[in-house]
């Protein structure tokens, strides 16, 4: 198995940054990679809501990593899953009210099968790098609250 998670403090509060994030569609905003993504079925935003995505793989072939909201809790958490493509992985964003704004921790799991197992050392660099671009996310919300 691998796992990853990363976490930053927004100095905005916790309903705004859930709101932003529970919304699909702000993802290419601040994760890199993102070429396209809709709403493919379900309210957007919300638990049971299906997007599809296509994103950047290895050797910029456009690859599906369509995913599902499995767990919204209003200013707490957020949780989804990955129901396409070569990387079927699981996780969430976890927010907590500090005095200085939100803390929020990216997690990210997968559980390999077969031959991918093999490939741990690769994939555990990968999702790193996933949840590391929180700090973007930082930076988006921030200078967006300030303006």
């Amino acid at each position: 198995m691998a796992f990853a998670e990363h976490e930053v403090l927004i100095r905005c509060d916790a309903m705004t940054v859930y709101t932003f994030l529970l919304d699909g569609m702000n993802l290419p905003q601040w994760r890199m990679g993102i070429r396209s993504i809709s709403l493919m079925s379900g309210a957007a935003g919300t638990k049971g809501a299906v997007y599809r995505q296509t994103c950047t793989g290895r050797s910029g072939r456009t690859i599906r990593a369509d995913f599902e909201i499995t767990q919204a809790r209003p200013g707490a958490e957020i949780q989804f899953r990955v129901i396409s493509g070569p990387s079927q992985h699981s996780g969430g964003y976890y927010l907590s009210t500090e005095p200085a704004g939100t803390r929020v921790r990216f997690a990210l799991e997968y559980q390999p099968k077969g031959l991918l197992g093999l490939m741990n050392t690769g994939i555990q660099r990968t999702i790193k790098a996933e949840v590391s671009q929180l700090a973007r996310l930082k930076d988006v919300l921030e200078v967006r609250t300030a303006a």
